[in-house]
């Protein structure tokens, strides 16, 4: 490769003073980290179940319906973790520009026509019983993207970065920014907070000078506030950020919603009541328990200790993600780490905190534990890079 590639091309993926190896590693593999994503999602899986099968049985529906279909996209999961596997991540941050259009092209689709109107927000496609939403793919393809043209140095190994230039600043803005702009359209300010989230880490462990990072601070929290007053959200969305300053104020809906959760979680005490034993969660007391409340049917029903261990496993999970970013051969390798691992710590940090009352329900669901599979893919994505990246440490 030369000085002169293409940042969001070939050249991006190196930077390093390896060649890129076609051999697959495989004694290298993280098994640990492999060992408590299995544990999380094994305990996801319990939860989900214990939290639909009383409603559907009151329904007259097949009560493993959602374990079912929770069971395949954890299927699916597994498989596109190996597909990641087999092929070395640099040659994934070669086609960075393919990924980033193929991002834009479908946030662009999902809000036409052929995209789906559920709850406020138009960002699905139908696929037969599935429903894919593209804003979770895109997330990870924007950590690649960003780390091809953040680690782009020409011939600058990985020992020799340098603090990122006003000019490549604004380039990875901009190319973040794009699709933050095509989900507002949606409109979805929770995963914008999560792109905001990566981006900072990123930037961060790229090289960001302060002055640089003090002003994008200050223009993502005046973008914020501007969305939030020129009515781009709709009213019922702008409560539910809200609700956490005063869950009082409306007893009736967001306000009542968030005090079922509290309660939920404050019932399963110590040690909880009990698997498939939660009256909270087996009277359905709790909205949208199977994806984004689905933490409160783990403290009803396995307690403090429960909710504990699943906690200790995340964190387990962000320790082998970070250690993996310190080991990576070179720094597109280091910068792909970083932006799963946040990924991971801020969806974990706000559903978590969310259902305690503690941070704005912003309908982010708590990863590899929430019923869905766009997320599940997008997920098994960024930790198949993450596993990549380990495999073909120094």
């Amino acid at each position: 490769m030369t000085a002169a590639a293409s940042p969001l091309g070939a050249g991006a993926s190196t930077g390093s003073p390896r060649a890129v190896s076609l051999d697959v590693p495989w004694r290298k593999l993280d098994m640990g980290l492999i060992g408590a994503l299995v544990s999380i999602a094994g305990i996801g899986l319990l939860m989900v179940y214990s939290s639909t099968r009383q409603a559907l049985l009151a329904a007259g529906i097949d009560p493993h319906y959602y374990l079912k279909r929770q069971g395949i996209n954890l299927v699916v999961a597994g498989v596109l973790v190996l597909l990641t596997l087999v092929v070395d991540y640099r040659r994934w941050r070669s086609l960075a520009w393919l990924i980033y259009a193929g991002v834009c092209l479908m946030l662009l689709a999902v809000v036409s026509p052929l995209g789906v109107r559920s709850k406020g927000h138009q960002a699905w496609f139908p696929l037969g019983s599935f429903q894919l939403q593209p804003s979770e793919l895109s997330k990870i393809g924007v950590i690649v993207c960003v780390a091809a043209l953040a680690s782009w140095s020409g011939t600058r190994g990985r020992g020799e970065e340098e603090s990122l230039s006003l000019g490549r600043l604004i380039g990875i803005v901009l190319l973040a920014g794009i699709p933050m702009a095509l989900i507002m359209l949606q409109p979805d300010l929770g995963t914008d907070l999560v792109f905001l989230s990566i981006l900072f880490a990123m930037l961060v462990v790229a090289g960001i000078r302060l002055r640089h990072l003090a002003a994008l601070i200050l223009l993502g929290v005046a973008g914020i506030a501007l969305v939030l007053h020129l009515g781009v959200l709709q009213r019922y969305q702008v409560d539910r950020l809200t609700a956490f300053l005063d869950p009082t104020g409306d007893t009736r809906n967001i306000g009542y919603n968030l005090t079922e959760s509290k309660i939920t979680i404050g019932s399963g005490g110590g040690f909880g009541k009990g698997l498939f034993k939660g009256t909270q969660t087996n009277l359905s007391y709790v909205p949208e328990q199977r994806t984004d409340f689905i933490f409160t049917a783990v403290a009803e029903q396995l307690g403090f200790a429960g909710s504990s261990v699943l906690l200790l496993l995340f964190a387990f999970v962000v320790w082998r993600c970070w250690r993996a970013a310190m080991l990576a051969p070179d720094r597109g390798g280091t910068l792909i780490c970083v932006g799963v691992m946040a990924l991971i710590v801020f969806q974990v940090f706000e559903n978590v905190g969310m259902t305690m009352g503690i941070m704005p329900i912003a309908g982010i669901p708590l990863p590899f534990v929430s019923y869905g599979g766009s997320a599940m893919i997008a997920y098994s994505i960024g930790i198949g890079l993450v596993l990549n990246v380990n495999m073909h440490r120094y």
